[in-house]
């Protein structure tokens, strides 16, 4: 992590160790700058006046290393961001006017995304500052990954059944809400499939109709044609004399025949006029033919109009292309319709049949997450117990809330009807009662700030492993412990430094001798500016750091011969 222009801090590079890393350094040298930094990259409030004097913006940039399918690598993802050869990089600037813009993986991000993020990056315990494990939703969720399968195979079940319940009900509420509607529509429905089937329509009729009444409404001007027509190919009856088409091709087809020997080209034309003959002839006869067939009663035509008058009725009103196979189409898809609205009662009861079976079934899947749920509780609470007790908390007892809510509504949990969610029945909290007599309380208001951190402490030592945040800082954790138990916060900070990063500042050698890195953050002064830098302590430098925790100054052969022990001790341990 990279900080520059916050606070004191100028310019400094904060290497964290992938295990324990320990934040030291005197009173007011910036080590709260190191946790104020993280907390803007996982997307703090930003305070202008944390911006340096002088300088036009501070700016906080980080490498997270983390798996591609990490929920913080897929959420970023998502959000346009791309991994940096397995790290996602972040930065945050917040300027001296108050702006404050955010970058995740190359990309401007709305500064809610780094919230969202932190979520599954970050659990922080401090004076100040809790998140994680306070939220009662993340004490359910890490209670059901301490008790593995016993809670896990029924939630799996539980979760199925509720989903189908929940699509269950909407189904069955919107068709019970909108019965009127449905019984109005089914009677629409059947009026106009009553209407459509009195006229009994054919598909194309009224195109074969429209074409009829055309023919039967110019009747007498067809037959004048026609007849005309034939006489002009084959001749008029009335009139010997009189000169036709047929005439005419014969004559020439008797032309060309007699010197067709003469000419092969002239026999082909002959060929072709006698092929026109017989064509004006079959013509003339088709002619002949039509006029005697034109009907050109007007009965046949008032019950012509008559059809098409019924048949464009039903267009208007139920064909959206004024159609006749329109429609036809919308009294297939009203009988298909009709037939979904008249099953409505059939269908309420198999839907009703179907949630009261699902909802007895989610009742004894809420019961088994229940009885789950009080045994892990009851090991989780004896185990975080015995941690405060080495914790300089000895009459502290922790204890887990199991309860649910009444809602008539609700499914039954030991005989009685509870309210339920996607998890299951039960609203689960931590409480601690921090001395004998006293009332167990949520951690968040039971617990001094001090108490509080050492309290998270002994939760996330017992939930290593189960809660899958892969970082841990804790602010302070130490406040009001010394000596011996001292030394436990640092065993336990070690231990669970072993299946997580844990970063802690603190004022207290015997828990940074457990630390896999210890990190220094000195104040510098040349007359006119104050500066603050972080160092990483090696070898030397790092026991005379321990000896100044210890006597107040490096110096000390005494306090120096401690540091040396202190880290001896917690190799050893390791």
């Amino acid at each position: 992590m990279r900080i520059r222009s916050l606070g004191v801090i100028d310019d400094a590079v904060v290497e964290l160790s992938p295990g324990f890393t320990a934040v030291t350094g005197e009173t007011g040298a910036g080590k709260t700058m190191v946790v104020t930094s993280l907390g803007l990259l996982l997307g703090g409030r930003a305070d202008p006046a944390l911006v340096r004097i002088g300088a036009k913006a501070a700016v906080v940039e980080g490498r997270i290393v983390m798996r591609p399918d990490a929920p913080a690598a897929v959420r970023a993802e998502e959000a346009g961001a791309e991994l940096d050869d397995g790290a996602l990089l972040i930065s945050r600037t917040v300027s001296a006017e108050g702006r404050s813009r955010a970058h995740v993986g190359g990309r401007s991000v709305p500064v809610g995304l780094l919230a969202e993020l932190a979520d599954d990056l970050v659990a922080v315990h401090g004076q100040t500052d809790q998140q994680g494990l306070l939220r009662p939703a993340r004490q359910r969720q890490a209670l059901d990954r301490y008790a593995g399968d016993a809670v896990a195979v029924p939630l799996e079940k539980y979760g199925s059944a509720y989903r189908r319940l929940r699509a269950v009900a909407v189904e069955l509420e919107e068709i019970t809400t909108r019965a009127r509607e449905r019984a109005q529509e089914a009677d629409l429905l059947r009026f106009g499939l009553d209407e459509i089937a009195a006229v009994e329509p054919v598909a194309g009729e009224d195109v074969e109709l429209a074409a009829e009444a055309e023919r039967l409404g110019h009747a007498e001007a067809l037959a004048s044609a026609a007849q005309l027509a034939h006489a002009a190919l084959a001749g008029n009856p009335e009139d010997p004399e009189a000169i036709d088409a047929n005439m005419l091709v014969a004559g020439a087809h008797r032309a060309l025949e007699s010197v067709r020997s003469h000419d092969p080209a002239l026999g082909a034309l002959a060929e072709r006029i006698g092929e026109l003959g017989i064509l004006l002839t079959d013509v003339a006869g088709e002619l002949a033919g039509y006029a005697d067939d034109l009907d050109a009663d007007p009965l046949r035509l008032a019950a012509v109009e008559e059809r098409r008058a019924a048949l464009t009725q039903l267009t208007r009103k139920y064909g959206s292309e004024g159609t006749v196979d329109a429609v036809l189409e919308w009294a297939e898809q009203g009988s298909a319709r009709l037939l979904e609205l008249d099953g409505d009662d059939e269908r309420i009861a198999e839907l009703t049949a179907e949630r009261d079976g699902l909802r007895a079934e989610l009742s004894q899947l809420a019961q088994a997450l229940t009885d789950a749920r009080v045994e892990a509780a009851t090991r989780f609470a004896a185990a975080v117990t015995e941690e405060l007790a080495s914790l300089a908390m000895p009459h502290a007892r922790v204890t887990i809330d199991i309860r649910q809510t009444e809602d008539p509504e609700g499914v039954e949990v030991d005989g009685r009807p509870v309210a339920y969610g996607p998890s299951g029945a039960d609203e689960v909290e931590l409480l601690l009662a921090p001395h004998p007599g006293a009332q167990p309380r949520p951690i968040a208001k039971g617990a001094s700030g001090g108490e509080l951190s050492r309290v998270m402490l002994a939760v996330e030592v017992v939930f290593a492993g189960s809660d899958p945040v892969p970082t841990y800082l804790f602010d302070e954790v130490d406040a009001g412990v010394g000596g011996k138990a001292a030394v436990e916060v640092g065993r336990r900070l070690a231990k669970l430094a072993k299946s997580a990063q844990v970063v802690v500042v603190t004022h207290l050698p015997q828990v940074a001798a457990f630390a896999d890195r210890q990190l220094l953050v000195e104040k510098t002064n040349d007359g006119s500016v104050t500066r603050s830098g972080v160092t990483v302590l090696e070898g030397e430098a790092r026991i005379r750091e321990l000896s100044r925790m210890l006597a107040g100054h490096e110096d000390s052969v005494s306090a120096r011969a401690h540091a040396e022990e202190l880290l001896a001790a917690a190799r050893a341990d390791a």
